[in-house]
């Protein structure tokens, strides 16, 4: 894989094996990378494996669901010819530098983080305990980023928190100990998909949803997708009209047939006169958008050797490149090294 890292943007995003990919992660991040990040920039996509374990888990389900999440990077058009996708566990500069960044950043900035506060409340509502994983995850995805000198990171809104304590713990690095890490900035494209559950509209589809009725997976038969699209809540009244704020269910399935064919949903809606026409033709061009994912899927599935070569190729790149700097931090911090 002939790159020239110092001449390129270099960007790091991944994804959690936490449940089946979704519509979701595929409209609003995958299809992304896939069609314009891996082109334009020295990119790294990686299955953050260890981030599933800061809650309660069945150990075989992770390792499916991680396979699974590989297999499908490359499904949706992740080339390891112009890319790095591999999977967080099996490069160990995750782990080294995670603990140098608890090192540096403080309890309090970790007890703020919306998403601690929000899965740690989960926990204890199903009378569970808050492993101390979830509270120091934030220095393990700063250190995921900041290993390999990203200048970007494409994330939504939900993670944008994490990316600017990323940023806060790089300075506060360079300032302590030298210049070491590369300042990264969280991305939004300014077109990108916005998923919401087709069962609960204000509320984004995701793949730890326990209710499942609103939310396509990527691997999900179409028949499966027909009933979910169809089943889908609106709202009060018939005219089909584009209003997110009044109208959340239309809007949803006006967005999700508008990143699926490439249109505008304000104009869409205009081609409505039902909400059954409406969910008809937004199942039909879901099932078409992910029927090529699902076939290339199955291809894969089938070639395991393939993709364990990939994954090892995969890892073997970003473990070179990140150690350098993983060890300069080590030697900053006063480690022997």
């Amino acid at each position: 894989m002939a790159m020239t890292a110092s001449a390129r943007t270099r960007i790091f995003s991944g994804v959690q094996p936490t449940g089946h990919l979704t519509l979701g992660n595929y409209l609003g991040a995958m299809r992304r990378w896939a069609e314009e990040d891996q082109h334009r920039a020295e990119a790294l996509f990686c299955v953050v494996d260890l981030h599933a374990l800061t809650v309660e888990h069945d150990p075989a389900r992770v390792r499916r669901l991680s396979r699974q999440a590989a297999t499908l990077l490359l499904a949706v058009g992740l080339d390891p010819e112009l890319c790095t996708v591999f999977v967080q566990s099996q490069v160990d500069e995750h782990l080294r530098l995670s603990y140098l960044m608890e090192c540096t950043a403080s309890d309090g900035e970790m007890r703020r983080m919306i998403q601690y506060k929000e899965k740690a409340a989960r926990e204890q509502a199903r009378g569970g305990s808050v492993r101390l994983s979830l509270l120091s995850y934030p220095a393990l995805m700063a250190a995921d980023i900041l290993a390999y000198g990203t200048h970007e990171v494409p994330v939504g809104e939900d993670q944008a928190q994490h990316v600017e304590l990323t940023r806060d713990l790089a300075v506060r690095f360079n300032q302590r100990y030298g210049a070491t890490f590369v300042v990264p900035k969280a991305t939004h494209p300014a077109v990108a998909a916005r998923v919401m559950d087709l069962q609960e509209p204000t509320s984004k589809m995701g793949k730890s949803h326990v209710r499942t009725a609103g939310t396509v997976y990527l691997l999900d038969e179409p028949e499966v997708v027909r009933k979910k699209v169809m089943r889908a809540v609106t709202d009060p009244g018939s005219d089909v009209v584009y209003e997110r704020g009044e109208r959340p269910g239309v809007a949803n399935l006006l967005d999700v047939l508008a990143a699926c064919s490439g249109g505008d949903p304000e104009r869409l809606a205009e081609g409505y006169s039902s909400y059954g026409a409406l969910k008809k033709d937004t199942a039909e061009a879901v099932v078409e958008m992910l029927r090529p994912v699902r076939g290339r899927h199955a291809e894969l599935a089938a070639e395991p050797a393939y993709v364990d070569e990939v994954l090892r190729a995969g890892a073997e790149r970003a473990r070179g490149l990140a150690r350098p700097r993983v060890d300069a931090a080590f030697r900053a911090m006063g480690l022997l090294g």
